[in-house]
């Protein structure tokens, strides 16, 4: 199912709707409280398992790795994942910025080589995201939402980007189940905008439904 269609549809969040939806979003915090919650203890042997391979491969390096996201309105939190690259990454990055493979704010390159080999694997089959479980348990994020965004990458954003601001960011979207990085930032701009207008409860199960299937199948993550 294709939620992007190549069109600009200027797409419009009512804000002031969105903030009333007051049982919706009552009702999604306790999900997301109570499947993080389980996640995190039935996942546990797998992060164990990722946290070997990664000290393996790099003994004097953390497992884990943090780094500061903005989310509803623009509010600053660290967002925890799987370390997949050399510890001192982000100091390179002003290196490789023209080699940039992504239109807009956003930084991606298939063939990054910042990225490890544990990296590499983690990164093709998404579980490098699963530490942002602690996120969604803590109420920084939600399950399904937008992605949330480095503070460079929304110092480029426009007003009209700023809409995926409106709402708390998710661990998952329809940016992740419609190709994620062979999607580029204008359509996931857009892709996030129609999940606003159109979440519900049966629609962010589905989204949550297709995720586990690219978890099995991948679709572009790099």
């Amino acid at each position: 199912m294709e939620y992007f269609d190549g069109k600009s549809d200027n797409v419009a969040i009512n804000i002031d709707y969105q903030n009333k939806r007051y049982i919706y979003r009552l009702s999604k915090r306790i999900f997301d409280f109570v499947a993080s919650l389980l996640g995190l203890i039935i996942l546990s042997p797998l992060f164990l398992i990722i946290a070997i391979a990664i000290k393996i491969e790099d003994p004097k390096g953390p497992v884990f790795y943090s780094q500061i996201r903005l989310g509803k309105k623009q509010e600053a939190f660290k967002m925890y994942k799987f370390r997949s690259m050399v510890v001192d990454a982000d100091k390179h990055l002003k290196d490789l910025l023209d080699e940039n493979e992504v239109d807009g704010a956003m930084f991606k390159m298939k063939k990054d080589p910042r990225v490890t080999k544990v990296g590499q694997f983690i990164r093709k089959y998404s579980v490098d995201e699963l530490p942002q479980l602690v996120n969604v348990l803590l109420g920084n994020m939600s399950l399904v939402g937008p992605r949330p965004p480095l503070p460079r990458e929304v110092m480029e954003y426009s007003e009209y980007d700023k809409q995926r601001l409106t709402v708390k960011p998710g661990c998952t979207g329809l940016w992740q189940i419609s190709g994620r990085n062979d999607v580029g930032f204008s359509e996931m701009v857009e892709l996030d905008l129609r999940y606003i207008n159109k979440r519900n409860a049966i629609f962010d199960l589905y989204v949550l439904f297709k995720t586990v299937l690219v978890f099995i199948k991948p679709n572009g993550a790099y």
